[in-house]
């Protein structure tokens, strides 16, 4: 009994060390978030600022334009996740319920583009968004970000669908229901598991996404999000490292807050899936 009490405080110890490693990053972050720039490198790994500098926020917030930088990552980032989510379900549940010529090529064709670097694809989406005229909007940042080929999305749909038994389709089709209607008020709602998953590891390449938003919006910095956003902190003869700190906080409050309100339903969703 004696042994096995000192194994489990031996590992509780390594696990609160390992715990501590990890976070340790983000604590700096929001220690120098609060400094001055020469306390940042005065104080080195130190976490306690000698005066906490809350001009800081204010200054990323209103002088910078992380106010505006919020608002276009919000709805850029909520309509890549509408957009990935309807149209990966859409093809998702073709490829799952149905058979057809070329099937296995085109599942072979969505795993290469696991393989594809988004710096490869750049100029052919910058291009043919140019040509719809969309490439200096949110609605042009949307279609780059959400009209690929998100094959992981879309495989995860497939193979949820495709195991759902057919009775379930043939009696809805037998009550008068159209494929609009099955897909929409039966099987989606029964894929809610892999809508959380894609939901989350979706949103969190959105709001994270930058070598897109940094090209499509070149030449218009109001439509700027705030990854793309912390460019503005550097100048050319020096970087307003505590400014910049201050703005990381406020990107990552969001995704924080995401995480955790939805980590039990995303934990549950992957568990739903494995099960599946």
């Amino acid at each position: 009994m004696t042994a096995t009490r000192s194994s489990r405080w031996l590992i509780g110890t390594g696990l609160a060390l390992l715990c501590a490693v990890w976070i340790y990053p983000f604590l700096w972050l929001v220690s120098g978030s609060l400094k001055t720039n020469p306390e940042i490198f005065g104080k080195g790994l130190d976490l306690l600022p000698e005066a906490p500098v809350w001009e800081n926020y204010s200054r990323a917030w209103s002088e910078v334009g992380f106010s505006s930088y919020m608002l276009n990552t919000v709805l850029i980032t909520f309509g890549t996740v509408a957009l990935v989510i309807l149209r990966s379900a859409l093809a998702g549940y073709v490829l799952g319920r149905y058979d057809f010529v070329g099937k296995k090529v085109l599942i072979g064709i969505f795993l290469v583009t696991f393989f594809l670097p988004e710096g490869y694809t750049i100029i052919p989406v910058t291009q043919l968004t140019d040509m719809f005229g969309l490439l200096n909007s949110h609605l042009g940042v949307i279609l780059g970000l959400g009209a690929g080929g998100h094959a992981a999305a879309t495989l995860l749909y497939a193979g949820f669908f495709r195991t759902i038994p057919k009775d379930l389709e043939e009696s809805a089709r037998m009550d008068g229901a159209g494929p609009l209607t099955i897909f929409f008020r039966i099987m989606l709602p029964l894929a809610k598991p892999i809508t959380v998953s894609v939901f989350i590891l979706q949103f969190l390449a959105a709001w994270n996404a930058y070598l897109l938003p940094l090209v499509f919006t070149l030449s218009h910095p109001d439509l700027r999000t705030l990854a793309v956003g912390m460019s503005a902190f550097v100048g050319e003869n020096d970087t307003d490292w505590a400014g910049m700190a201050a703005a990381a906080v406020l990107s990552l409050a969001p995704v924080v807050a995401v995480f955790v309100v939805l980590q039990r339903q995303f934990v549950e969703s992957l568990a739903g899936a494995v099960k599946q």
